[in-house]
């Protein structure tokens, strides 16, 4: 049980690192209890928050935002459910309303699951991202021959999952760490011997990937590279810097029951309670005053508070040296196994080639690669074009643009008297009349004489009677005559114009000339290559912006562009 609203429940909390992949494992691991347990309802989050709806966040409905989404998103009877808003909240489209409790949620969804069910695309897009479980657990593994000390082998059969916190204390060392490693108390060099070690492929590439070159002092000496065992030598130095400092953080005796007491999440959530109540009146971290009342609150807690040894958090580097207390090593078994095992895996995954980056991008979108063979490549810059109009003629929020291919695809009107009549509302039955800025702009823009005050009047009086036609008539002919004066500037000469049956003499008038309509699509598509073109290869605004609607231009070469064009 913990305090506040939330009732009891089994939590955890899980450090996934850089393996992201151990997080969506995680996700099918809840998925599959709450189906396993009916009764359950289980919610998942990570530092990006509820990234479930960021990964499905294309088919999410427009409700729903970071704002609103605490407590409304579960895991029950093995499907997502997304508890929507209220009736009331809804009719007022009020977005920011407040999240429900923990308790409230559950009441929901204990009542009517059936109607929170999230959509099918959010549950196909989830179900993307963990399918293959349980069977790709095995896909994630590789096995590496390791020149190891015989105490970290005999430690590794015991506990083979140890080999993830070595690997990270190895990985997130700093010099403080290394200095544990100049002399190598507890795995010390003279006895090693070859062994197989099961790593993910994330701990593996973290290990290979990272040049290190021990400490001449600690013993440990690397044959050449050219050696045919110089990468088992290289991982199992690596591998035994990381338990030396797992094992270099604890003491090398039993901790007592204090320590173990004052080391559980209950001593530091009783402390975080008295740093919230000001318990240290703002004394400084460390100093006598603040240490005194420190001292005073450990022997209140220890007297208070009694913990079953089984809830008691071991470290990894007590879980080793307890290990190595209960161990028999026995160097001469692990050498004639040694002499027999297993061949390790390939590992050529390390190195992705620029077409297999591309392949797994397509298959991250479930598109299919273009073929190689430039016959093949049917580029169509009819579809770039149509995809481009479709895009801008969306309608777009100050929280983006939405792209064509979105969900909401209802059609947008405008009602020009109701807008008149709302602006009314709002700027009150004053709203026709000038304001000073106005009044300035009469007197600096009016070219009339004085005596013609009766000719203005009417001449405004004319102009408040002149149909819509002939206003939209007067704008066209002001637009053309605009035309016509950029059609003579650079601006002008820069856009591609279409074609004409027949061109005008060479005797004809500036003024007479028909204006050649603007060719848009062909502008259209000329700037979109050469913006692709700019960006060398790399990602930009066209690539991005067509991409995201399904369009993938052809490689950025010249014969390729000129061919198409």
């Amino acid at each position: 049980p913990r305090p506040g609203e939330t009732p009891a429940h089994i939590g955890g909390t899980t450090q996934f690192g850089d393996n992201v992949e151990d997080e969506w494992f995680i996700v099918y691991l809840i998925q599959e209890i709450t189906r396993e347990f009916p009764e359950l309802a289980a919610r998942i989050d990570d530092n990006d928050g509820e990234f479930l709806l960021i990964e499905a966040a294309d088919f999410l409905p427009k409700w729903l935002n970071p704002e609103n989404s605490d407590n409304r998103v579960f895991f029950y009877k093995g499907e997502l459910h997304i508890i929507p808003l209220s009736d009331t909240q809804e009719q007022d489209c009020d977005l920011s309303a407040a999240s429900p409790t923990i308790s409230e949620a559950l009441t929901l969804l204990s009542r009517c699951s059936e109607e929170f069910l999230a959509a099918e695309p959010i549950r196909t897009a989830l179900h993307k991202r963990v399918s293959g479980y349980p069977e790709k657990i095995q896909a994630s593994f590789h096995r590496a021959h390791c020149y190891l000390p015989a105490g970290i082998v005999a430690v590794l059969r015991q506990r083979p999952s140890l080999v993830a916190a070595a690997v990270q204390a190895f990985y997130l060392r700093d010099p403080v760490d290394l200095r544990a490693c100049r002399s190598f108390r507890t795995f010390p060099p003279e006895q090693c011997v070859m062994a197989a070690v099961t790593f993910t492929k994330c701990l593996y590439a973290q290990l290979m990937q990272q040049k290190f070159v021990p400490d001449r002092r600690s013993g440990y000496v690397l044959p050449l590279p050219s050696h045919p065992q110089y990468k088992a030598y290289e991982l199992g130095m690596k591998l035994a810097h990381g338990f030396e400092i797992l094992c270099s953080k604890c003491s090398k005796v039993h901790p007592d029951a204090k320590r173990s007491v004052l080391s559980g999440p209950l001593w530091e959530r009783f402390l975080s309670s008295l740093k919230e109540k000001q318990y240290f009146k703002g004394e400084m971290e460390g100093s006598s005053k603040y240490l005194e009342r420190l001292h005073m609150a450990e022997d209140y807690f220890q007297q208070s508070v009694t913990i079953p040894e089984s809830s008691i958090e071991v470290s990894p580097g007590e879980e080793i040296l307890t290990l190595l207390q209960t161990t028999t090593i026995d160097l001469k078994e692990f050498e004639r196994e040694a002499a027999c095992l297993p061949p390790e895996d390939d590992d050529s995954w390390l190195e992705i080639t620029p077409d297999d980056l591309d392949q797994m991008l397509k298959d991250a979108r479930n598109e299919p690669l273009p073929s190689s063979n430039e016959e093949e490549q049917n580029y169509d810059l009819e579809a770039v074009a149509e995809s481009m109009k479709a895009f801008v003629s969306k309608v777009s929020t100050h929280e983006g643009a939405e792209m064509p291919w979105s969900s909401d695809e209802s059609h947008v009107t405008f009602d020009v008297d109701s807008f008149t009549k709302a602006l009314d509302r709002i700027l009150g039955a004053d709203s026709e009349e000038l304001d000073s800025d106005d009044l300035d702009e009469e007197q600096e823009f009016d070219f009339s004489d004085e005596d013609d005050e009766d000719s203005v009047t009417e001449n405004q009086s004319q102009d408040q009677e002149v149909s819509p036609d002939d206003l939209i008539g007067s704008l066209k002919s002001y637009m053309d005559e605009m035309d016509r004066e950029l059609a003579q500037t650079n601006v002008g000469k820069s856009f591609s114009t279409q074609k004409k049956a027949a061109s005008p003499g060479p005797d004809s008038g500036a003024e007479d000339t028909e204006l050649t309509p603007v060719d848009v699509d062909m502008n259209l598509v000329t700037n979109l290559l050469e913006s692709y073109s700019a960006q060398s290869g790399l990602a930009g605004p066209t690539s991005n912006i067509l991409q995201s609607m399904g369009v993938f231009l052809p490689e950025n070469a010249d014969r390729i562009c000129s061919n198409k064009g």
